[in-house]
């Protein structure tokens, strides 16, 4: 469209007139597809490890670091990416970030040993750290802000979908074919990514008319000390002992002093490699509060579920992704719904709702018991997903409905960057809690299976009965077989307990979000851009 009256020195001028010259759906598939790559790509490793470890004759501690590596890069690029493309555009960046990330995923595939491997990941996590927050900025600039609804639907998809079925093809990949094809199927793909990116995608008129400032080293350099011992903290502290360990101590302590030292940096200095003044907007800061706390929520659920599902239940890696695929349905089906509804409903309510539902869906998955079947776990599983499709359009859309154009680059990075610590945060306290509640309900379970009680004596004979009957075993070598399964038994009650503890948390969690809501502001569309509705 026109931009006259406008000129290089009114950018923001040029900003508020700019439409993308094709049409902005061709702009989000593009971004969807690098997108989804890259989320996907995050959780289809996991399933992996013992292969990885077994094949380059590693340690399951050493494999560990395939994850961690990639979480620690991919965390320090979230917040920088809106910095480094107001320096090189943002086009460049996607496209670099899609090239090292495709590349990288080849080196993953031809790795040779463990340290090869480990390099490969971090650069895997550079190139794909940037990605979410990029695509987020491309597609809330590419559409009018009557469509950010469904252009966030669109990108919700991905998000959303994308950690839902990587454990199952990961598994089934792995299982079928070797490990290494997790990565090399990151090819085509990417390739496919690059080339519509420099079809389609186009860098708006104030990142063509950008001073150049001097690198703020000691910011970087501050959260990237920051966010590695955070991270490094987060994934081994439980098997560490957390600060029972010395080095934990000592880690936690400089990741303290690094945060502290990084805000102070980012608030004083001219040219701040992170812009935290953006969290002086209402909408932005509550809704990064919020999606912080539902982050621990969503990878909360999506880490745990399928664990439960295979070390307690029984479960096969392709079963348990089976049972939490439905996620990836109701997910989908909301975000057709609501990309229609963000339009005409206040953000608010379908906000409340979505968060209502997820958490009565996951105090549904808290009443899980040993005799469960799959649709016991899979229509729960429906529900949330169905309820974080409402949650994460409108929260988007929220956040950054009342922000600049200018700001949105550097306010994606934020965003993203706090709800994957959210997840992370999530992630290790429910895992901590799964042991020493563990080891809490086998105590008080034990504590009513003892020589006296009736029902234990009788279920002991019963047990050994039944297994001196089956020839072969004494009836001395029978008793303490069936005190042994009658311990492993404890054993499976006791975790399931711990599990159950863990979804109630979760939906507590998300219960308590809901009065944040409540003081985001509503905002009506205006021309070009969004207003505080009256």
């Amino acid at each position: 469209m026109s931009t006259a009256g406008a000129s290089p020195q009114n950018p923001e001028a040029l900003s508020a007139e700019w439409r993308p010259s094709v049409n902005p759906w061709m702009v989000a598939v593009s971004v969807m597809l690098a997108t989804f790559m890259v989320v996907l790509d995050s959780s289809i490793a996991n399933v992996a490890l013992p292969h990885i470890a077994g094949s380059l004759s590693a340690s399951t501690d050493e494999s560990t670091w395939v994850l961690t590596s990639y979480l620690v890069s991919s965390a320090i690029m979230l917040p920088a990416s809106g910095w480094i493309a107001r320096r090189i555009g943002r086009k460049r960046l996607l496209m670099l970030s899609i090239l090292s990330f495709t590349a990288s995923s080849m080196l993953c595939g031809m790795a040779i040993g463990m340290p090869m491997l480990i390099i490969a990941r971090v650069l895997q996590g550079a190139g794909g750290g940037g990605m979410q927050p990029l695509a987020q900025s491309i597609l809330l600039e590419s559409f009018p802000p009557e469509q950010h609804g469904k252009a966030m639907a669109a990108y919700g998809v991905g998000i959303v979908v994308a950690p839902v079925i990587g454990p199952t093809l990961g598994g089934w990949i792995t299982d079928s074919y070797s490990w290494r094809w997790i990565f090399y199927i990151n090819l085509p793909v990417g390739l496919l990514a690059w080339f519509m990116a420099n079809a389609y995608i186009e860098d708006p008129p104030y990142l063509r008319h950008v001073t150049r400032v001097a690198i703020d080293y000691l910011g970087f350099g501050l959260m990237a000390i920051w966010l590695g011992t955070m991270q490094l903290v987060l994934d081994k502290g439980q098997e560490a002992d957390w600060f029972g360990a010395v080095w934990i101590r000592w880690v936690t302590a400089i990741s303290a002093i690094a945060c502290i030292g990084f805000v102070v940096r980012e608030l004083t200095t001219a040219a701040p490699i992170v812009e935290l003044r953006a969290l002086r907007n209402r909408n932005f800061s509550i809704g990064t509060a919020i999606t912080t706390f539902y982050g621990f929520v969503l990878y909360g659920v999506t880490a745990i579920l399928p664990l439960f599902l295979q070390t307690v239940l029984g479960y096969s890696a392709l079963d348990s992704g089976l049972a939490v695929s439905p996620r990836g349905l109701g997910s989908l089906t909301a975000m057709l719904v609501v990309g229609v509804l963000v339009n005409y409903v206040d953000g608010r309510l379908l906000l409340c709702t979505g968060l209502a539902i997820f958490g009565y869906s996951t105090l549904e998955l808290s009443r899980i018991n040993l005799q469960i079947g799959m649709s016991s776990v899979a229509i729960p599983n429906f529900i949330n997903g169905f309820g974080g499709g409402f949650v994460f359009v409108p929260l988007t859309t929220m956040a950054m409905g009342l922000l600049r154009k200018q700001e949105m680059g550097n306010a994606t990075g934020i965003y993203n960057l706090m709800r994957n610590i959210g997840g992370s945060v999530g992630i290790a306290m429910l895992t901590a809690n799964l042991s020493r509640g563990s080891q809490m309900h086998q105590t008080y379970l034990a504590g009513h299976i003892t020589a006296s009680n009736p029902a234990t004596q009788n279920a002991a004979q019963a047990l050994s009965g039944y297994l001196s009957a089956q020839g072969g075993t004494s009836p001395a070598s029978a008793g303490y077989r069936a005190l042994g399964a009658l311990y492993q038994q404890l054993q499976q009650q006791a975790a399931m307990l711990t599990y159950a503890d863990n979804f109630r948390i979760l939906a507590i969690l998300s219960l308590i979000c809901i009065p944040l809501v409540l003081f985001l502001i509503p905002a009506k569309r205006g021309e070009g851009r969004m207003e505080i509705s009256e």
